[in-house]
């Protein structure tokens, strides 16, 4: 090994390699400030979200990740049957509906 890399991992004179717990606290603070802002709030939406699609039925109004407005005429297991303009029916996997209308409207209020 190179003289230098050896007296570069050496800590300085006087001071020894103790302060385990202090060099791992900014990693430990940077997860913590990640979580509490990133992968908490996510949960949060993703269970209101399951919470919101298995409670779809029949009659409400839905919009479609893809924009699609429509009536759900029928709830299956994983799809709905959704009526939109014209009286044309779509089948829809329930993991692609957005949201209800009456939500769009009251975000629109706001």
């Amino acid at each position: 090994m190179n003289n230098l890399s050896i007296l570069l991992m050496q800590p300085p004179a006087g001071q020894e390699g103790g302060g385990g717990l202090l060099s791992f606290l900014p990693l430990l603070l940077i997860i913590v400030v990640f979580y509490l802002f990133f992968i908490r709030p996510q949960m949060k939406r993703s269970k209101e979200q399951r919470k919101f699609r298995e409670s779809l039925e029949k009659g409400q109004k839905v919009v479609t990740i893809g924009g699609i407005h429509g009536k759900i005429l029928e709830v299956k297991d994983t799809f709905v049957i959704l009526e939109v303009e014209g009286q044309n029916r779509l089948k829809v996997e329930k993991s692609a509906i957005a949201l209800d209308t009456q939500d769009q409207q009251q975000l629109q209020q706001k």
